[in-house]
């Protein structure tokens, strides 16, 4: 098979050029929160998960401490854990695939992978998805970080309070239903009394606490909040269930 023949392979390439395209805004606002190239690049290529690198350079530009954002971005990047154990059960890699694998494992390439019925459209879903998230998330990245250095003071073009947008961008569409929505609104409420009585960054450690007990309390389905945020079949389930013929 031609490689570019797979269907997952297609929908794999389509969903990275869209994702890869953030990394403008993730390269720009990194470099806006104080952040230099090479620290924006290091974190970008190490640490490679889009709500993780948003929340650390959101609570930076807030003014917390570097130990506020690294548990902020922890805390969001738990759920990597849980997708970690889906794909070593589907595609049970080994030896070194193991290792990247690990480090290729977001949104984008489980949906991809698990969007697919048939092994070894599974795997290449896995592998095209990742990769290409990765390649080119990494680019733009690079892209966003040297024109953020060209523009100067990110104050002049409102960039210093662009990285909290960005991050509640990615948040926004997660609220779909009452149990959430209702969760936002406590952690927000929290978050607002926190602020001026605790350092910067850690309201939203605080805030996250709630929501874990709420979240924990048994308040909407058990896996809220643990699925991708990426649909690889935007068309519904008709185009779902085809794609394994095509």
């Amino acid at each position: 098979m031609v490689l570019l023949q797979s269907p997952a392979v297609r929908v794999a390439l389509s969903v990275a050029i869209a994702t890869g395209l953030y990394g403008l805004s993730f390269g720009a606002l990194s470099v806006a929160a104080g952040l230099d190239l090479l620290q924006t690049m290091a974190l970008s290529l190490l640490l490679f998960s889009g709500g993780s690198q948003f929340a650390f350079i959101g609570v930076i530009a807030g003014g917390g401490s570097g130990i506020s954002a690294l548990s902020a971005a922890t805390l969001l990047g738990i759920r990597n854990g849980v997708y970690g154990m889906q794909i070593n059960v589907l595609l049970r890699p080994t030896r070194w695939r193991k290792l990247a694998m690990a480090h290729l494992t977001i949104d984008e390439s489980v949906a991809t992978a698990t969007g697919q019925s048939d092994p070894d459209e599974q795997r290449r879903g896995f592998w095209a998805a990742g990769a290409g998230v990765f390649v080119l998330w990494n680019l733009f990245t690079l892209v966003g970080a040297l024109a953020g250095n060209a523009m100067g003071d990110p104050a002049r073009w409102g960039l210093d309070g662009a990285a909290v947008a960005a991050f509640l961008g990615l948040l926004w569409p997660r609220i779909r239903a009452k149990e959430p929505a209702a969760i936002a609104v406590v952690c927000a409420v929290v978050t607002l009394i926190a602020v001026p009585l605790v350092p910067p960054g850690v309201p939203i450690l605080i805030a996250a606490v709630v929501a874990a007990v709420l979240g924990l309390s048994g308040l909407g389905p058990a896996t809220e909040g643990l699925e991708p945020d990426v649909e690889p079949y935007p068309l519904g389930s008709a185009a779902h269930g085809a794609k394994g013929d095509a």
